[in-house]
């Protein structure tokens, strides 16, 4: 009896294990041989380590590191402490119209990521509204380069994301906010705690697990940015605002066709989620 309930249980999961064995891990260890192999098109090789000696070589690829290191280091942390900020606000049993507030918030992430970015794009040119704006009140003298000048173009592609994924993350902290006894709060009013030492006393500490898990998605998701830097700067100017992501469909799309170099620069992001994700479980304190 107990061998036909396990029977029965991997009789459901069945169909679910051969799709993700199908279509997750077979793709995975078809683009790591991938990574051995060299050649235009069909007539691929297989080269060794050649294509990993290559890659500690690439200026390209540096410049598309360093780019996404910007990125993550800047925008995440502050993706982060804005949406816990916001999540406490909308937490707030007094705000009014907190479902507005909420959906309107939420809205951005659910969005085409083509379609936002094309909006920003245009928001952000030379004639846009963001300058015409700081023109008119007279905070700029001149429009700011947003597209074309390699440090705001940065800047814009780190609001453009951070726009995006705040509401996302914002999600997740004010479910937890949610979990939280109200009691603990009126303890601590009772005692004199401020509204700011209430934050970094009671509710930072009790959505560490939350913060750890918004800080690797989000650190996952910046590593394959993509789509913002194709439709917003294309790369440039020059490759000042070039991903990892994208390099690795220029490898394959764009340049002459080098399926085995970009399963190569893939792999290096797999590397990259992999020691940042140890790393964030490690500074946490994370034993489980």
């Amino acid at each position: 009896m107990k061998n036909r309930a396990k029977l029965t249980g991997w009789l459901f999961i069945a169909l679910a294990v051969i799709l993700i064995c199908i279509f997750y891990f077979y793709p995975m260890i078809q683009a790591l041989l991938l990574s051995f192999k060299t050649g235009a098109g069909a007539n691929l090789h297989y080269n060794g380590v050649d294509n990993y000696k290559r890659l500690f070589s690439d200026k390209t690829f540096f410049t598309a590191v360093k780019n996404t290191f910007i990125y993550l280091i800047i925008q995440v942390p502050i993706m982060i402490l804005l949406a816990m900020i916001i999540s406490v606000l909308l937490n707030d049993s007094n705000l009014r119209f907190k479902g507005f507030f909420r959906t309107a918030i939420f809205l951005p992430c659910i969005t085409s990521l083509v379609a936002y970015s094309v909006v920003f794009k245009y928001l952000f040119g030379n004639d846009g509204l963001i300058n015409l704006a700081l023109l008119k009140l007279h905070i700029l003298a001149q429009p700011i380069q947003w597209i074309s000048d390699p440090f705001w173009a940065k800047v814009t592609i780190i609001i453009a994301i951070t726009w995006r994924w705040t509401g996302y993350n914002m999600i997740f902290y004010l479910s937890s906010l949610q979990n939280i006894d109200s009691s603990i709060y009126e303890a601590a009013r009772l005692d004199g705690a401020s509204a700011v030492r209430q934050f970094f006393s009671i509710t930072v500490p009790l959505l560490k697990p939350i913060i750890l898990f918004t800080s690797i998605t989000s650190t996952i998701g910046t590593l394959q940015l993509f789509d913002e830097i194709v439709n917003i700067t294309k790369g440039g100017p020059g490759n000042a605002t070039l991903s990892i992501s994208q390099y690795i469909y220029n490898l394959s799309f764009k340049y002459s066709p080098d399926f085995g170099y970009a399963a190569t620069v893939s792999y290096s992001i797999v590397v990259m989620i992999i020691v940042l994700s140890v790393l964030q479980i490690k500074l946490a304190g994370e034993n489980k």
